[in-house]
This record gives structure tokens, sequence and C-alpha cells, in this order.
């Protein structure tokens, strides 16, 4: 459908996707793309997008931002690929994610489509008012599994225990479908007492997290 794009950016993003492009036969160019994919910092988009001179489709691969960031142009959407990216893996990161595509009428949804689809991603419609809960939920799925991981990960140091015995725990986590165990699921409540009783005394910083999170599994 489109034979030529121009990726500006060269951040994870922009390696990632310009990447498999070039491996599905799609020319990337420099400038003069009949595609022009903003793979910028959030709070770049607009600047980046008033610069380009309206003729060309223009989309950006943001989960938070609206379309209206692409003002003035007409010929619009956005392709967010709902997968982390990570510079020193190559464009096979990007195979069976799903992709997040807004458009505003059925010629922009069938170009997101088909750049979701070229870049090996598997594509569902977002609508612009939905983009913010959408986007917190992916935070929540992936930028704070880090920051459990790792606060897990210092608490079996401490304690004597290898942190990356967590590793298979978690995997196994998600292969389980998601599936609670552990004292919460089991009404035990002395040892989740135990828990913050441990915490409150050796890291007291971490006891508003765990309580929270407690709450919020119990519900």
């Amino acid at each position: 459908m489109i034979r030529s794009i121009t990726v500006v950016g060269a951040g994870r993003a922009g390696q990632t996707i310009g990447g498999r492009l070039r491996e599905r036969g799609v020319r990337v160019l420099a400038e003069g793309g009949a595609l022009v994919l903003l793979c910028v910092p959030d709070r770049a988009i607009a600047e980046v997008a008033g610069a380009i001179r309206p003729g060309p489709w223009v989309a950006h691969v943001s989960g938070a931002t609206p379309l209206e960031a692409l003002d003035p142009h007409e010929r619009r959407f956005s392709v967010h690929p709902l997968q982390t990216l990570v510079t020193w893996r190559g464009p096979e990161q990007l195979d069976g994610a799903y992709a997040a595509v807004t458009a505003e009428n059925e010629e922009a949804r069938q170009v997101g489509f088909w750049l979701a689809d070229t870049l090996g991603l598997q594509p569902f419609e977002l609508a612009d008012a939905g983009r913010t809960l959408y986007h917190a939920g992916a935070v929540i799925a992936s930028n704070y599994l880090v920051t459990l991981y790792r606060t897990a990960s210092a608490l079996l140091e401490e304690a004597g225990a290898p942190p990356e015995a967590l590793v298979p725990l978690m995997a196994r986590t998600i292969e389980n479908g998601f599936e609670l165990t552990g004292p919460i699921a089991r009404g035990d409540w002395a040892t989740v007492d135990a828990h913050l009783e441990a915490l409150h005394e050796r890291h007291p910083e971490l006891e508003p997290m765990y309580r929270a999170l407690a709450e919020a599994t119990r519900a």
C-alpha cells in the first residue's frame, strides 16, 4: 500500500521499526516518503509534525498522544506497538505483539492496519478518547513490572536468596494465565501481616506499596 516511508527519530522505536520496514522491502527514505512516521518523544510530536509540509501521510507511534498533535495534517493516524522495545534487540521483538491503531476515517484505518501488519503486529482499533486509560494499563503491565521485579530482587538478595530465582516464578505466573496463588488467595492474612511487620522494621519505605498492592489484590 505504501512503498516508501520516512522514519523520523533514531531511538528504540525508530531503529526497530526502520529495521523491520527494510526487512519487509519497504523503502526507508531520509525524506520524501509517502508516509512520514514520527518515532520521536511525545513532547516533540506536535513540533515535528508542524514542520512537515502537508501532502504525505503523517503518523506517530505514541500510545499517549492524541491525533490532534499531528495538526495541521488531515491524512494522519497513529500506530502504537504494544511492546517494550530495547536497542540491543532487533526487529524480531515486534513479532506477535499487538498494535493500537487510531484513525479518523476508513482510509486512514486501512493504512494504519497495513502498517501494523507490515511490522509484524496484530492491529486493533483504539479511539482517541480511550487513549489515556489504554496507556495507563500498558504502563502498569510493563513499567511497573520492572519496579516490582527490582524491589522483589532487592529483598531476596538481602535475605541471602538468588534474585534470578524470581524470573521462572514470574514467567510461570504469565504462563498460568495470571491465576492468583499465595497467601491472599488462601486467605492467609497472618502471613501478609508478618510481611508488613518485616517491611516496617527493615524497609518502611516499601510498606505503603506492599499494603496498596495487598488491598488491590484482595479486591
